[in-house]
Order: structure tokens, then C-alpha cells, then sequence
């Protein structure tokens, strides 16, 4: 089959700066309504209107309906990881060169990566699981091991209910840092596990996502890394 032309079709549709701000604005895997999409992308609601609808056709957005309400959001974790991908080539030069796009160190931090979590503290928390023999990581996609496994469930990460219809474990390029942190449905666990236990907060407007003191302390205890925001780095615990 000659792909080709199916990438110049994505890659077209990416390319126009409207429609790459609207599929920014929705890497934190949240759903706005076509007006808000609108403001984000700076354009008209008749012009966002066009916009959206070449992007449902062409498979990258999903729409939801509530009452007189609609949605979009990204249609699936793959696009995420796609724009994600695309962000990691957009990048200007090598990393001294990183440290003034747009955003700042909130997003280098911590943020959200569609479904799971990145930044520094997510690829910290991918290494220390690997020096612990807890996942292999390979760019064939990854596994969680038997000790993985045991490891998780201990700290209270459930991962028996992880859908069956993704993919499980694998790594993904932070577009940051240019290393990998984890995607996947073991991701998703433990972003929801730290949302759940008040370790991370939304910072409002952004993918950024603030370190509360309980998740200094939960990161330490749990993954044995020492969030440094103030000095905007992730440092092995002391």
C-alpha cells in the first residue's frame, strides 16, 4: 500500500497553523467546544468551523455531544503520540539551545501528555522503574515485569483493569527533554495515581502541572526521586 499520499494528508492538515494550535491545545486530553477552539488558534468561529471538520474527516478528532454542546478532543492516544513526535522534531537545535520555548519550566517539569504524564518528573520516574527492573524499555515499546507488577499493586497502582484495546506499556519520546518517559496504559495508571493522591495539580490554561508538597514527598517515598521544581531540575533522591 503506498502510505504516501496518506501521510501528505496528515501532514498538510498538521501543518496549518490553526488547525496545529487546536490539536495543541488538546495534547492535555481534555475536550473543548468549537469556540474555545477558535480563541486558542486565533481565528474565526466560521473559519474554526472549517477547520474542525477537516480534522474529524480525517480521523483526528472525535466529537462529543452534551445537550447543545460539542465537543472535540483528540480522537485517540496515537494522535497525541504523533503530535508529540512531531513537537520532539520541532525543536531548534541541541538542548542548550531548549530553554526558551514557549511555556517555560512548568511544562519541562511536569505536564500532560494526552493521557499520561511528562516532563522531567515522568522521565525520572521511567528510569528509576528501570533501575529497578520494574519495566523494560526498548523502541519496540516496553513490558512491566513480574517484579513490575508487584511493585506497582504495592504502592497502589492497579493495573488489572487496564484496557485490553491499547497499547499496555511503551515509551515515548518527551519532546522536552528528548528522552523517553511512559505511555501506554501503564502511563495513564500513573498519571490518574497521582492525580488521585493530590501529588500533582492542573495549572489553568496549560499542560503544565504543579508539585504539591504531598507529591514531593510521594514521589520520594514511591519512586525514590526528589522533585526540585525551584530549581527546575528532577534530582535522584538524598
Amino acid at each position: 500500500m503506498d502510505i504516501g499520499p496518506k501521510i501528505a494528508q496528515v501532514a498538510a492538515l498538521v501543518g496549518d497553523p490553526a488547525r496545529a494550535n487546536m490539536l495543541a491545545s488538546l495534547m492535555d486530553g481534555g475536550a473543548l467546544t468549537a469556540s474555545e477552539l477558535a480563541y486558542v488558534s486565533g481565528v474565526s468561529p466560521p473559519t474554526a468551523s472549517g477547520h474542525l471538520a477537516k480534522l474529524s474527516d480525517a480521523g483526528l478528532l472525535s466529537l462529543e455531544k452534551q445537550g447543545r454542546r460539542r465537543y472535540f478532543r483528540l480522537a485517540s492516544p496515537l494522535v497525541g503520540h504523533m503530535l508529540e513526535g512531531l513537537a520532539v522534531v520541532a525543536q531548534d537545535g541541541p538542548a542548550r539551545h531548549r530553554n526558551h520555548w514557549r511555556g517555560g519550566e512548568a511544562l519541562r517539569n511536569a505536564r500532560t501528555c494526552y493521557d499520561h504524564l511528562a516532563g522531567r518528573i515522568a522521565i525520572a520516574i521511567a528510569d528509576r522503574l528501570v533501575e529497578r527492573s520494574c519495566i523494560v524499555l526498548d523502541e519496540d515499546g516496553g513490558e512491566v515485569t513480574k517484579a513490575g507488577h508487584a511493585f506497582l499493586e504495592r504502592v497502589g497502582i492497579d493495573l488489572r483493569g487496564a484496557s485490553k484495546r491499547r497499547v499496555f506499556c511503551r515509551p515515548c519520546l518527551d519532546w522536552s527533554e528528548r528522552r523517553p518517559h511512559l505511555a501506554g496504559a501503564v502511563g495513564a495508571s500513573l498519571l490518574r495515581h497521582a492525580f488521585d493522591r493530590g501529588w500533582v495539580e492542573r495549572i489553568r490554561d496549560s499542560r503544565a502541572l504543579s508539585i504539591t508538597s504531598a507529591g514531593k514527598e510521594g514521589f520520594a517515598a514511591t519512586f525514590g526521586i526528589k522533585p526540585a521544581i525551584e530549581e527546575g531540575v528532577v534530582a535522584p533522591k538524598a
